[in-house]
């Protein structure tokens, strides 16, 4: 087993207030609890990997071409599946807040290393 205690875990933020906190970093599996600031948008993006988003706090609208605008609320999880281009949207004056899982685990540093 491994523990990851969050106050010390790996954490950066993209963009300004854009915040992420890695909770499990593996080859087969990886979670990060993120704050989006008010408004925030994701940059449309994509990844091999695929993506289940847990809506923790707030509200975030998840907008893809195939399936358009989906919003989230409290509780809500959205499955996106690898490689389909997306954005990640907080619709609200105030900070949300969620829980990304993908499988296979992805690097921490992606939004470090992506190409503006």
């Amino acid at each position: 087993m491994k523990v990851v205690r969050f106050s010390s875990a790996e954490s950066y933020e993209p963009e300004k207030d854009w915040k992420r906190v890695s909770l499990c970093n593996e080859k087969d599996i990886s979670i990060e609890h993120f704050i989006k600031p008010p408004h925030h948008a994701s940059p449309m993006h994509d990844h091999p990997n695929a993506q289940v988003l847990v809506v923790l706090k707030g509200k975030l609208a998840i907008i893809t071409d195939e399936s358009g605008e989906q919003v989230l609320g409290e509780g809500d999880a959205a499955y996106i599946p690898g490689n389909e281009s997306h954005v990640v949207k907080n619709l609200l004056d105030v900070p949300s807040i969620g829980l990304d899982i993908f499988v296979p685990g992805r690097s921490f540093d992606f939004w470090l290393k992506r190409k503006k």
